[in-house]
């Protein structure tokens, strides 16, 4: 696991779109896992500008979301489907037939969940996994207890995700009490992974999240498992962060990061 401290959320959004907008052009075909969440809509605005002004070319690219509310049709205001067209697809050159969803109205939820992995593994798996963390230290809807080698399912969510939540809702009783999530094993198989996380109010969780151990409690944690995770948080997010000044010696002098500095 890496981790990159930046000075505010602009700069993490700056920083996270140049990691994305270079796997992108290294491979036109590139498969990228969508996160949803505030934290995402300032690097979906600078990845829309960089379409637009350096003709970062989305075209070819095929994306799989994390999650999706079950209950909600794509085209009802609160569901992810309309969160990605609103900040991402309605303002880039991508091919929607080629933007992958849960269907959280699925008839049969299970076979659904099945159906998603299946496709995931049709396009030859996801190639760069964006990534958010919940307060409940959850990456996804992956939920307190989430099996470390779980797949995509159904996950019934808590109270601390539905409040949350729910100021994007008219009230918190509207919020869905379940999601189809990719399972923590599901993200793990990414080939890269990108956690973002800005404000004070993410500073504990992202502490445990790192530098913490392992557990099934905070599914976050499982991603210093991984072979190629890069966390970028802003100075808020990393004031608890015990090893934050050897994060920011790393940036600051590893070959690897010197074009992005």
């Amino acid at each position: 696991m890496e981790v990159i401290i930046q000075p505010d959320q602009d700069a993490v959004a700056r920083l996270a779109s140049q990691i994305i907008a270079k796997d992108l052009r290294a491979n036109a075909h590139l498969v990228l896992g969508l996160a949803t969440g505030r934290t995402m809509e300032a690097l979906y605005q600078s990845l829309v500008g960089k379409c637009k002004t350096d003709k970062l070319d989305f075209s070819l690219c095929t994306t799989f979301n994390l999650d999706e509310y079950v209950g909600l049709a794509a085209e009802d205001a609160h569901s992810y489907h309309s969160y990605m067209c609103k900040h991402l697809f309605k303002h880039v050159n991508i091919d929607m037939r080629n933007t992958h969803l849960p269907n959280g109205l699925a008839t049969d939820l299970d076979a659904e969940c099945v159906n998603y992995e299946n496709l995931i593994k049709k396009f030859g798996g996801i190639d760069l996994q964006l990534l958010g963390i919940g307060k409940a230290g959850h990456i996804g809807f992956n939920e307190p207890l989430s099996a470390l080698l779980s797949r995509t399912r159904v996950k019934a969510l808590t109270p601390t995700t539905l409040s949350q939540n729910a100021t994007l809702f008219d009230s918190q009783t509207e919020v869905p009490r379940r999601a189809i999530t990719m399972g923590v094993g599901t993200i793990l198989d990414a080939r890269k992974c990108l956690l973002l996380a800005t404000g004070i109010d993410k500073a504990e969780i992202i502490a445990k999240a790192v530098e913490g151990p392992i557990t099934s409690m905070i599914s976050a944690t499982a991603l210093q498992l991984h072979r190629k995770c890069t966390v970028v948080v802003d100075e808020a997010a990393a004031s608890k962060l015990q090893a934050a000044d050897y994060y920011r010696w790393i940036f600051n002098n590893e070959p690897e990061w010197e074009e992005f500095r």
